[in-house]
């Protein structure tokens, strides 16, 4: 393959809704379909890489949660070992339990102890081995007391110290706070956490300050979740105010709310990297339409109007419904 400078250099492929059969994005049964066989998804997710590359996507992101993600990502780079422009980064701290079932009670369990680090860690080297370039904590939050365990974060040193990025990602209503303890953690008088995976988008920027405090420290910041799970996609709406307005604005400028989601994204100087999360290359082909989308002026402001109290937010996210 050849590779392709911009424009998507600042955008990312998630592997999280095409690499297990059930996930909580909108529009699932349209998308995919019936057939979510393992070999069926491990297809559609070549056919998305592949895309992605072409496209000029440099950042592939998975995790131990995902599924077969790790598999599917290492099959696509052990067949294409021309291929050496591409970050590859990963997450421990949740197991995917869910028996490749849409309809499993459960389809992931938390897990950040020191125990779930190693098994996981050896795990995630056997399938990705040199290509992995960041590791993130799986949703670290202050109550699991992962970013307070001082045998934790000296396993995570060791990491570091070969050359992996660690990091941690983050979820729900207290995002901030996290990552600011983060941001604390230092050993050997250097700072541990050096990558933030945050969801951030209109409906839910609340962790934008403190992911721009971040970056000034000279941490990479990666936005997660762009789409609300769905709800700022075509066809997602969910009859909420702000998730019907913003496909009102987008329809106003004569663009896809996906795409607009993205260039929101994107206009955050501080995103090293925006991640996209399609399970078919035309909605791959419409969220990387929005790094040549420049937004008219006066739409910054009305895309902050859309912001909902993140409580709220993430207790409408939890509602979601695996599909």
């Amino acid at each position: 393959m050849t590779s392709v400078p911009d424009p998507a250099s600042r955008l990312g492929l998630g592997l999280a809704a095409i690499a297990r059969p059930a996930y909580i994005t909108s529009g699932r049964a349209s998308d995919l379909g019936d057939d979510r066989a393992v070999e069926t998804l491990r297809a559609r997710t070549r056919d998305l890489l592949d895309a992605a590359y072409a496209a000029g996507v440099r950042y592939l992101d998975v995790a131990r949660s995902y599924g077969r993600g790790e598999e599917f990502l290492a099959g696509w780079l052990a067949d294409h070992p021309e291929i050496a422009d591409v970050e590859v980064g990963s997450k421990w701290g949740y197991r995917y339990v869910g028996g490749w079932r849409t309809d499993a009670d459960t389809h992931e369990v938390k897990d950040h102890s020191l125990d779930a680090f190693t098994e996981q860690y050896a795990l995630t080297r056997e399938l990705l081995g040199e290509r992995l370039g960041i590791y993130h904590v799986h949703s670290a939050t202050l109550d699991t007391g992962v970013l307070d365990d001082a045998r934790v974060h000296r396993a995570l040193a060791h990491l570091r110290d070969a050359g992996i990025r660690v990091g941690i990602s983050t979820s729900g209503p207290a995002q901030a706070d996290a990552i600011r303890r983060a941001l604390e953690v230092r050993i050997d008088g250097e700072p541990l956490f050096t990558s933030f995976q945050s969801t951030w988008n209109p409906l839910e920027p609340s962790a934008g300050p403190a992911l721009a405090e971040a970056a000034g420290a000279g941490a990479r910041v990666l936005l997660k979740e762009v789409f609300a799970n769905g709800r700022l996609a075509p066809g997602g709406q969910d009859g909420t105010a702000g998730a019907e307005t913003a496909a009102a604005l987008a329809t106003r400028i004569g663009v896809p709310v996906d795409r607009l989601a993205v260039a929101a994204a994107l206009a955050n100087p501080w995103a090293w990297r925006v991640l996209l999360g399609p399970v078919d290359t035309g909605q791959l082909a419409s969220n990387t339409a929005a790094a040549d989308l420049d937004l008219p002026s006066g739409v910054d402001g009305e895309l902050a109007a859309l912001r909902e109290p993140a409580e709220q937010y993430w207790a409408t996210r939890s509602a979601r419904p695996w599909a």
